[in-house]
């Protein structure tokens, strides 16, 4: 039975409960009601908005919050770096595109919710990070904390036994012990209060402030930066602007102006492939590839001859060109047929396996009467398998072989849709020679020829050359990158490796004590102690005291 007393009544007059204090209080307890709560207002709302946007808590839910918002970057085409997947993309879903057009998906990296993350993740650690810069300024120049009345309180203590006329020059040797030990001292006529460690708290705020300009640096770097990449082969010149570029990453604030003007030949291309005759096993193995070039930069009417390694790449002014890849091109010509040439030149051939059999694709759309493509194998030094089948057994140009089949009908080439230079989609083409065909591949070794079937006309090896793919590369951040990485790797060493410490030396009715205290998780700090009050003992002390040159004039003990 539990009812609700709303009144009671003292004396004649009713007095509400609210009023009574309740059980186990005092009779004076004021209870909640009644207590008037003051108003924030605009400027209360806002101090309290910055605190809590520059709180460590919310600068770690942002940075999770962005790589999260990054995710769709790698799951969705960018128009940035494959507006042909955009494109593509669009084709095989015209529902869903729009929908996530206008969600930025295809943009990520340059969407306004991405960019709102970033940017307030970059307020988050700028607001954490700069108030404890002064904090940690004043506290620098600040003296060390007075001597607390109760060491016996601290993590580590020890408290020495010391007659009364051998205590008068304890503190001065503790100065000196304290002074060589690299801490800062403060002392009275009863104690010394002595600090160190100041660099842990500064490499933290070295590492926070280098972290918040990697962050910077990459930004302004990714926006400004580019990345091309041109397959180029031997004789070839390669012209640095946008048109003369297989595939082009540019950055999202990047202008073609930034481009340096020059112009690279790729006069020869030249691998060094391991042979031992003991060692069979890794015989074929590269051991060097380098490409000879000629480089003309603007006003030049020379060029300048160059060589380009792996990882020792040429730098022109503001670009550096590496090279990533090498392969074979064989020059291959097709006439229709009317005898009319309908495709000739080199021929990119990519490497499938170490020993460089490579795959190749030549797509002849201005054929008469019907376009046709060719799939391509070439084998540098040609041998075949048990099962009758050609492979190459060395990556060197010793017996070179080309074998074709031929795909006869629309390569889809005129419908306005990019396609793979590298790549013949063979689904709803007519097969003409190989596979289940029952008609042989073409054959062909440098300088030979052959006719091709239905009377298409005829195809010939001409002639062998390499290619080399090289990447040209720009980022104007990239030593601020460097340096930055370099600072927060040096803060943080010193943040875990240097230790923050307070020692205090007080002299007791019975001696002195001797308590240290940490920052954090420091094994040491009893040795610390130990190994001081050992110090300190009288004939050490006093020992201490005569080579200390600051020390004033002694009396007798």
């Amino acid at each position: 039975m539990a009812t609700s007393q709303r009144s009671k009544t003292k004396g004649n007059e009713p007095v509400e409960a609210a009023d009574q204090a309740p059980v186990g209080r005092p009779g004076d307890h004021i209870t909640g009601t009644g207590i008037a709560e003051p108003t924030l207002g605009i400027a209360g709302w806002g101090r309290w908005i910055w605190r809590q946007v520059t709180s460590m808590r919310t600068a770690l839910i942002l940075l999770l919050m962005l790589a999260a918002a990054a995710i769709p970057g790698s799951i969705f085409p960018q128009r940035s770096a494959d507006p042909n997947g955009v494109t593509t993309y669009f084709q095989q879903n015209p529902a869903t595109a729009p929908v996530l057009d206008k969600m930025q998906l295809f943009d990520v990296y340059s969407s306004a919710w991405f960019s709102a993350i970033y940017i307030l993740l970059f307020v988050s650690l700028i607001g954490c990070v700069v108030p404890r810069i002064g904090v940690h300024w004043q506290a620098v120049f600040a003296p060390p904390a007075a001597t607390p009345t109760n060491l016996s309180r601290m993590p580590a203590f020890k408290a020495v036994k010391l007659g009364n006329k051998k205590r008068a020059l304890l503190l001065d040797a503790a100065k000196s012990e304290l002074k060589r030990g690299g801490y800062r001292i403060a002392a009275d006529a009863e104690s010394v209060a002595a600090e160190r460690g100041y660099w842990r708290e500064t490499g933290n705020l070295v590492f926070h402030v280098s972290l918040v300009g990697l962050l910077i640096a990459v930004g302004i770097g990714g926006a400004y930066s580019y990345s091309g990449q041109r397959v180029l082969v031997e004789g070839d010149t390669f012209v640095n602007n946008l048109a003369g570029y297989d595939s082009f990453n540019p950055g999202i604030a990047f202008n073609e102006s930034q481009l340096p003007p020059f112009a690279l030949t790729l006069d020869r291309f030249t691998v060094k492939y391991y042979i031992d005759k003991n060692y069979a096993g890794n015989n074929g193995t590269p051991l060097n590839f380098k490409a000879d070039v000629t480089v003309t930069k603007q006003g030049q009417t020379k060029g300048t001859k160059s060589v380009i390694q792996v990882n020792e790449p040429i730098d022109m002014p503001g670009a550096s060109v590496y090279l990533t890849g090498n392969g074979y091109a064989p020059v291959i010509t097709v006439r229709d047929s009317k005898g009319n040439i309908a495709y000739t030149g080199p021929v990119i051939y990519l490497p499938q396996d170490a020993n460089m059999t490579s795959l190749g694709v030549i797509k002849v759309p201005d054929a008469k009467p019907k376009q046709f493509g060719i799939l391509s194998f070439f084998y540098p030094t040609a041998g075949k398998l048990r099962t009758g089948a050609y492979t190459s057994i060395f990556p060197a140009n010793a017996n070179p072989l080309v074998t074709m089949n031929i795909y006869e009908g629309n390569l889809g080439l005129d419908s306005g849709i990019p396609s793979n230079v590298f790549s013949l989609a063979v689904h709803g083409l007519n097969q003409l020679t190989g596979g289940k065909t029952g008609v042989k591949s073409i054959e062909l070794k440098v300088g030979d020829s052959a006719k091709l079937p239905d009377n298409l006309g005829t195809v010939s090896f001409d002639s062998l050359r390499r290619y080399a793919s090289l990447d040209v590369d720009y980022n104007p951040a990239q030593g601020w990158v460097l340096l930055f990485a370099l600072l927060a790797i040096t803060g943080l060493m010193m943040s875990l490796l240097i230790p923050r410490r307070r020692v205090w030396v007080k002299l007791s009715e019975t001696g002195f004590e001797v308590a240290a205290l940490a920052r954090g998780d420091d094994p040491r700090l009893e040795t610390v102690v130990a190994k001081l009050a050992t110090t300190l003992k009288p004939k050490k002390a006093a020992k201490t005291a005569e080579n200390d040159e600051t020390m004033p004039e002694k009396g007798k003990e």
